[in-house]
């Protein structure tokens, strides 16, 4: 008779906390997902316009798609693009590697003075303005005379994704018990086997999930690269933002969802790929 009360009891408490059960919500929520998505959908859709007209609809065509590729323009986007995908892959490598080795010492090790304060400038970037971000590292370069250009935008990148690639990886190793490593030394491995044969094996999803939020972050980014890069270089972003400056075009639109495409893809596999099991560490 008890557990007939407390199911029914637990039945009401979770009917109860059911946020679809306020009124509005459903609404409120299709409402903010008209306003995030909308602006995406339009830009995806006039890609595939084959009117020169940004506004008037014109039948569906691929030819922005292959003026993006074959067109005027090509070289510079072509230029820009390897700019940004490089950059992003070693700022994704640097960043990740850096992220991984500050998540072992703030979760794996003894407490330590400063612990709390070194959390804290991790996570800082992220509550920090982007473009206040980029005002002092543009100051920062002036005041020791470091040429802007290629490095700079890489340092830059590198620095501004480290929390990124933090988060996840910081997250999988809090999941991961210690007794792991500590089994394998007290098995006669070395503290250094014990991290690359054991830690790293489980911790593989979250540094593959980092690392893909910090290169989707660097390949995006604008608002600091536009800062940083000096004259004579620029990413997609900018190049992009150039190009609207002197007018929206419609293969501005294609390479826009291109890129959408590209960075929702990437989102999805660090999603599946944070969420998935732990990996069984090799056996010598």
């Amino acid at each position: 008779m008890n557990r007939t009360h407390k199911g029914l009891a637990n039945n009401m408490s979770e009917a109860n906390l059911s946020i679809k059960r306020y009124p509005g919500f459903f609404a409120v929520t299709l409402f903010c997902l008209f306003l995030l998505y909308a602006p995406l959908l339009v830009v995806m859709v006039y890609s595939f316009n084959d009117s020169v007209s940004i506004t008037r609809w014109g039948g569906i065509s691929l030819r922005w798609y292959y003026d993006v590729f074959n067109g005027a323009e090509t070289a510079k986007f072509k230029t820009a693009a390897w700019n940004s995908i490089s950059i992003a892959v070693l700022a994704a490598i640097s960043s990740t590697t850096i992220a991984t080795l500050a998540a072992l010492g703030m979760i794996r090790s003894a407490r330590w003075r400063g612990k709390s304060v070194s959390f804290a400038l991790i996570n800082l970037p992220l509550m920090v303005p982007e473009i206040v971000t980029a005002v002092a590292t543009l100051i920062f370069f002036s005041a020791i005379g470091f040429r802007t250009g290629y490095a700079s935008i890489l340092i830059a990148h590198i620095v501004f994704c480290i929390p990124f690639a933090y988060l996840p990886i910081a997250a999988r190793m809090q999941g991961i018990e210690s007794i792991y490593e500590q089994v394998a030394m007290d098995l006669y491995a070395t503290r250094a086997k014990a991290f690359t044969k054991i830690l790293i094996p489980l911790l593989m999803p979250g540094i593959i999930s980092g690392f893909l939020l910090a290169f989707i972050i660097s390949l995006d980014d604008f608002i600091i690269t536009n800062f940083v890069k000096g004259a004579g270089i620029e990413t997609l972003p900018t190049a992009i933002f150039g190009a609207v400056k002197q007018g929206i075009k419609p293969n501005i639109m294609a390479i826009s969802t291109l890129m959408l495409l590209v960075s929702v893809l990437l989102v999805c596999i660090s999603y599946i790929v944070g969420r998935s099991g732990s990996i069984t560490p090799k056996k010598e």
